[in-house]
């Protein structure tokens, strides 16, 4: 049992098991906060950070698409990189625009959100994916 656990028998399974991981654990987490701005627009809070000057509905509407629509997209493994570019340049305003001068703690969850986006950019959806289906 040790040998398997330090000599993987098929590294391309293993590899794609712990992007679906990774998908899966940091988009379901982002997804909670897509909701929550999703509920805040339905019910007419449109009181949001406007960092790009665009206006604060089409940030709003902008982050909302970004954090709980191509979260989902990225949970299943659909559409998997353009999803994740959208997701890290959100990410990178969260981070270093909108918490620009903030402390490095205030930007932490969007960095740590922009860097796990990034590898799912870098290292795609793996084959656990809608991607891997649709794209052979």
């Amino acid at each position: 049992m040790l040998r398997n656990f330090v000599t993987p028998l098929d590294l391309n399974r293993q590899v794609s098991f712990a992007i679906l991981l990774l998908r899966v654990v940091f988009a379901g987490f982002l997804l909670t906060h897509g909701y929550g701005k999703l509920q805040s627009f339905i019910n007419g809070d449109h009181d949001f950070p406007d960092p790009l000057h665009v206006s604060p509905v089409v940030s709003q509407v902008l982050t909302i698409f970004a954090e709980f629509f191509c979260s989902i997209l990225i949970i299943f493994g659909l559409l998997t990189r353009p999803a994740a570019v959208i997701l890290v340049v959100c990410m990178a305003v969260i981070a270093f625009v909108v918490h620009g001068p903030d402390p490095i703690g205030d930007k932490e969850h969007g960095i740590l959100f922009l860097v796990g986006f990034l590898v799912i950019l870098l290292t795609g959806p793996g084959r656990y994916s809608v991607d891997s289906r649709l794209f052979r």
